[in-house]
């Protein structure tokens, strides 16, 4: 089958690479149109845009995919289907309408649950224990086209939103190369995603990442760990942003947001349960263990995080 790959960040390699060495040809790619990065914030193509440079494949930068000059620029590639992984663009009726078996998308999530742009952090800061990937026919409702083949994945307790979205799209690549040769061969047959069971999983902003201490160990884990490595979990320190990695939850019991220092730990108190620090990044700082930071500050118990 020709296909046209539609994706933007590096979770979407491993698919890009999958596809490349399946029996489809990879007849062009779609991203994001370059972005500015690093601190000289110059122009830098997208990760899936840098690989299909390095394959030789045509690649297409709509500013939208509402542009009738990159509906143009599809049809005249004729791809029988535009597999998307993290493309971060809605795609219009019109351009879905070209392909003969559509834009068909891996999701990173059980459909119908957690529909939208950050179904993992999600899954994670809700405690859930298993998760996966669907693929789907692409459809002007969000999420919601009918469903092709699916991939179930456990969450680890200490699994950060990005160690297990890398485990998804690992597995989700092999699960969307099949998707295409099912739809190639016949095999596989669309099924409309139920109706019950839909939950929507919006962007996790910066302030949604702010950690509550008055919230139990537990939820102050969650939330850490659904916000790492982005938008990365912090908390006030001396009236400056202080960005925590992972925690571990203990025995110990302090005042929420209170600090015990020793020379090994920095523990934080919470509504039940103390926390201990992992790695943190003070601002204006590098990253560095809890108990350097504290040593270096000369930070001494009692004092408290905001």
């Amino acid at each position: 089958m020709r296909c046209v790959f539609a994706g933007t960040p590096d979770v979407a390699l491993p698919s890009l690479e999958a596809i490349v060495a399946s029996r489809h040809e990879l007849v062009g790619v779609v991203t994001r149109p370059d972005a500015p990065a690093g601190r000289g914030r110059k122009l830098v193509a997208s990760p899936v845009a840098q690989r299909a440079e390095e394959l030789g494949v045509p690649v297409l930068k709509p500013a939208h995919p509402r542009d009738p000059e990159f509906w143009a620029q599809l049809r005249a590639l004729a791809p029988d289907c535009v597999p998307v992984v993290a493309y971060g663009a809605l795609v219009p009726e019109t351009a879905l309408e070209i392909p003969v078996h559509g834009w068909v998308n891996l999701h990173f999530s059980l459909l119908p649950a957690y529909r939208g742009a950050a179904p993992v952090q999600h899954a994670i800061w809700a405690g859930e224990e298993l998760t996966g990937a669907t693929t789907f026919r692409i459809v002007k409702e969000l999420d919601a086209g009918p469903t092709f083949g699916v991939m179930t994945q456990s969450i680890k307790p200490d699994d950060t939103a990005g160690s297990l979205l890398a485990t998804l799209a690992e597995g989700g690549a092999d699960l969307l190369v099949a998707t295409l040769d099912g739809l190639e061969d016949g095999s596989l047959e669309a099924r409309p995603q139920p109706a019950e069971g839909v939950s929507l999983a919006g962007k996790i902003t910066v302030e949604d990442a702010r950690v509550d201490w008055a919230e139990p160990a537990v939820a102050v884990d969650r939330r850490v760990r659904a916000c790492t490595p982005a938008p990365g979990a912090w908390t006030l320190f001396e009236g400056e942003r202080f960005k925590l990695g992972p925690v571990a939850p203990t025995d110990e019991t302090l005042v929420p947001g209170e600090l015990r220092v020793s020379k090994k730990d920095v523990l934080v108190g919470t509504a039940t349960t103390a926390v201990r620090l992992g790695l943190v990044k003070p601002f204006g700082k590098k990253e560095m263990a809890a108990a350097d930071w504290a040593r270096g500050a000369r930070v001494e118990s009692g004092v408290t995080f905001e």
